[in-house]
């Protein structure tokens, strides 16, 4: 029995249902919820699942698809960027804020960048309610806009807040907005990438699907809650889906999330757990005219496959879009992240690169056979996401079959790495002093961890270097940096064809052991080089 059905039959003229009715109505709001809860034996589920959800997203999926009806003011509707973000919630007005819960909820009112509507549901112990917009929840700032003309504006997505820098602060940890979107922010972070719901077509000659969340569900946390449960029903042209997220901020903020899809139709490449982040330039790739040494989200992609391999992908900027992959069965994780920490490598204070959060994904079950597919976009400078990593199973969903999947995503401060191998420090692109250009590219490649760190004085080690048909190799090399103590590998060789990249591959050994994650970088085309 739901606590809705609950609430029903306690309407009903039994005699003994009256005499209930009559002892709860004399109850205060709250002490009426926390009966309902003691009389159910209910764990905070209040009697919605994934698969309520599950049952919207395959009648959804059953019916031609409809796009977004939208409504929106034009006084929100032609504010600029700068204008529409000088709107603001009022805080004294947020969710839960007068119950004292550890959680509280905010939102945002529908406008240029975001237009589409979303339905928000709060869930209580005693049903569900949808939430309506009043212009009265928002603060206008210097906006010069009449209230009374925003009848047909609704909400574009909210946000969670929950204290996890300093104890009586609620600081926003969790957004949803705009299409399938959604960033979470752990303790000392900043917003940075961004993950979504689920990717459609990404970089395809096509063009590329952009599913949205339409609806939301939000559970009232308990009074000594530690995580919030979200659901969400998603829809596009060719798919549907439902939803469960289960936010628990922290050190390391972590989302489990669990998935139900229904295709309308075949969708040519389907991208599961999707992250979104930006790469202009960095240490491997140096901006021009630009005081900071580098601009970036993320500085790479890593990815662990069963067998026990660790991979590191250094992010680029490319000329022309680049698509790569890594074909595996059965990943245990991948991640766009942010390894380099110091300040001095950004030299932002504004923008403080270095509290961009890293962002791992662990697949819960098998997921079978498939590849992590990673998408690099020009871009002429740090105002568009142009990085993008997702697992694309091999095996196509069957349109109007459900297909259920499952993952954890991570937000970190210091990142997944091996712990049983050394991993890549920095990434560095240039030749030093050369008496005369000879047309050949250097890389220097830091590695470190507490596997090397452990190796004796003197210990015997090597790098092994591969690279592909377009390369030759002329010079490597490997000591011991004495000021940091990590160990330092140069890779020097020629690119036969500029129009077309280079791949290289690097590890370091000892005899048979391996020591070190797989440095794994493309060298984009650079066809104006001569």
């Amino acid at each position: 029995v739901t606590p809705t059905a609950l609430f029903t039959l306690a309407a009903e003229p039994a005699d003994s249902l009256r005499r209930m009715t009559l002892l709860l109505s004399r109850l205060w709001r709250f002490r009426f919820a926390a009966v309902v809860l003691l009389v159910l034996g209910a764990s905070g589920a209040f009697g919605l699942g994934i698969d309520d959800i599950g049952a919207r997203a395959r009648d959804l999926a059953a019916q031609p698809y409809k796009p977004p009806v939208i409504r929106t003011a034009r006084e929100i509707r032609e504010l600029e960027y700068d204008e529409y973000r000088d709107i603001r919630f009022r805080p004294e007005r947020a969710v839960w804020r007068a119950e004292k819960l550890p959680f509280e909820l905010m939102f945002f009112p529908q406008g240029r960048a975001v237009p589409e509507p979303v339905t928000i549901h709060v869930v209580e112990p005693y049903g569900e309610r949808v939430l309506a917009f009043d212009p009265a929840l928002f603060d206008f700032g210097k906006n010069k806009i009449d209230p009374a003309k925003l009848r047909d504006v609704g909400f574009n997505g909210f946000r969670v807040h929950f204290a996890v820098n300093r104890p009586g602060y609620k600081d926003e940890v969790l957004v949803f907005q705009g299409a399938s979107y959604f960033r979470a922010l752990g303790k000392g972070q900043g917003y940075g990438l961004s993950a979504r719901g689920l990717a459609v077509d990404t970089a395809a000659p096509e063009g590329e699907e952009f599913p949205r969340f339409v609806e939301f569900w939000i559970e009232r946390p308990r009074s000594n809650a530690t995580s919030l449960v979200i659901y969400g029903l998603l829809d596009s042209r060719r798919v549907a889906g439902a939803y469960r997220f289960v936010l628990t901020p922290g050190v390391e903020t972590t989302m489990q999330v669990t998935a139900r899809l229904y295709l309308r139709e075949r969708i040519a490449k389907l991208g599961l757990a999707p992250l979104t982040s930006m790469y202009a330039f960095g240490e491997n790739q140096p901006g021009k005219d630009d005081y900071r040494p580098g601009v970036h989200d993320s500085d790479g992609l890593s990815v662990q496959s069963a067998d026990g391999e660790w991979i590191w992908r250094p992010l680029v900027n490319p000329k022309r879009l680049l698509v790569t992959s890594f074909a595996m069965v059965n990943p245990r994780g991948f991640g766009l992240m942010q390894r380099d920490r110091s300040p001095a490598s950004y030299e932002d204070p504004e923008a403080q690169y270095e509290r961009r959060p890293s962002a791992w994904v662990e697949p819960r079950g098998n997921w079978g056979s498939g590849r992590v597919e990673l998408v690099q976009i020009p871009t002429p400078d740090e105002t568009n996401d142009n990085i993008v990593a997702y697992w694309v199973p091999q095996a196509a969903p069957v349109p109007g079959q459900p297909f259920d999947f499952s993952y954890r995503i991570r937000w970190q401060t210091a990142g997944t790495v091996p712990a049983d191998r050394g991993w890549v420090l920095q990434t560095r692109r240039g030749r030093g002093f050369v008496k005369r250009p000879d047309g050949d590219i250097n890389f220097v490649v830091d590695f470190d961890g507490p596997p090397l760190r452990g190796l004796a004085d003197g210990a015997e080690i090597e790098p092994v270097v591969w690279a592909d048909a377009n390369a030759e190799v002329r010079e490597r090399n490997l000591f011991r940096n004495p000021v940091s103590g990590a160990w330092r590998m140069t890779v020097r060789f020629r690119r036969l064809d500029a129009n077309r990249p280079v791949e290289l591959r690097a590890y370091l050994k000892q005899q048979q052991s391996t020591l070190t994650e797989t440095w794994s970088y493309i060298l984009p085309a650079e066809p104006d080089k001569p």
